[in-house]
């Protein structure tokens, strides 16, 4: 059986990070960069479109094509400089301050989608401008199985209208808790949730970091939590780690009933966790597939018990 096709888009870039427990200067971050390296965890064929300035090191896309990361769809921009992220984050982790963003090559992007990937199955839609999210459905040849798109905060603050537009053409969006009360300005996520699904996505992921993720179809709901961890250094790709651990499973299992969606969310929270032990992408680049399923056992006791009903 073919390989489950995969497109991403997202950024490639720079982060500068600082945590309560070190700091780092300029290190490999990026939505798509975080999404492709879960993604790859698992058996598809996927491709990244984003655009990146000359000084973009060869040895991270020489890491990615490594992973069977189809670039063709990434443009480098001579002279350039690419998107560059600091921030510092709070002594709980959940909350942070930006100290720098440089929009750099990405405030001229204009995504252009490989010819062999625009019939791709599932199209994984990062945190980027609602317009450049528009832009690539409409470069697909056809119809995709699945589009998930993940937003954020200042997307709903600066550009509503255009953000409420490619909403109404998804499948599922992925957003966390505050940006769903944000969303609907209701602050049961289980109303929130009813809210949304009313605007277009069929599916809705809600992500609580340390409280783990819920997913919504319908009238059922279901929870994954996240697993206590011993460190956590970054969350910083958390996020799009988990994007990427969903769409890469359902990509890869072509299976998209909400039934097979409980699963890509477990798979999507135990990648996560993994991402939030290191600085930036160093603990993907080194994961292993024996380390990953030993803490899918994990998972499984964390959630298994029996109940006894009188």
């Amino acid at each position: 059986m073919s390989e489950g096709k995969l497109l991403i888009v997202g950024t490639l870039a720079f982060d500068a990070i600082e945590t309560p427990f070190g700091k780092t200067d300029k290190i490999l971050g990026g939505a798509a960069t975080f999404i492709g390296l879960a993604a790859s965890q698992f058996k598809v064929d996927s491709a990244i479109v984003s655009v990146v300035g000359d000084d973009f090191p060869q040895e991270y896309l020489d890491m990615l094509s490594d992973r069977n990361i189809d670039l063709s769809g990434v443009e480098i921009v001579k002279g350039g400089k690419t998107f560059y992220w600091k921030g510092r984050y709070h002594n709980d982790l959940n909350s942070r301050d930006t100290l720098a963003t440089e929009l750099n090559t990405l405030a001229d992007f204009n995504p252009v989608v490989p010819e062999n990937y625009k019939d791709a199955d599932v199209v994984m839609l990062g945190n980027l401008h609602p317009n450049i999210q528009m832009s690539v459905i409409n470069q697909m040849k056809k119809r995709p199985k699945l589009v998930i798109l993940d937003t954020m905060n200042f997307w709903m603050d600066n550009t509503w209208d255009e953000l409420m537009e490619v909403i109404k053409h998804i499948d599922v969006l992925t957003i966390n808790d505050e940006e769903a009360r944000q969303m609907t300005n209701e602050y049961s996520l289980v109303k929130a949730a009813v809210k949304i699904q009313e605007k277009g996505p069929k599916f809705l992921v809600i992500k609580k970091g340390e409280h783990g993720a819920l997913l919504f179809h319908e009238n059922q709901i279901f929870f994954a939590p996240a697993l206590p961890l011993e460190e956590v250094f970054d969350p910083t790709g958390a996020g799009d780690t988990f994007a990427g651990g969903f769409a890469g499973y359902l990509a890869a299992t072509k299976n998209l009933s909400f039934e097979n969606m409980k699963n890509a969310v477990v798979h999507a929270s135990n990648l996560a966790s993994f991402s939030v032990e290191r600085f930036g992408t160093e603990r993907m680049q080194h994961l292993k597939n024996v380390e990953v399923n030993k803490r899918l056992q994990e998972f499984q006791q964390l959630t298994q018990f029996d109940i006894d009903l009188q």
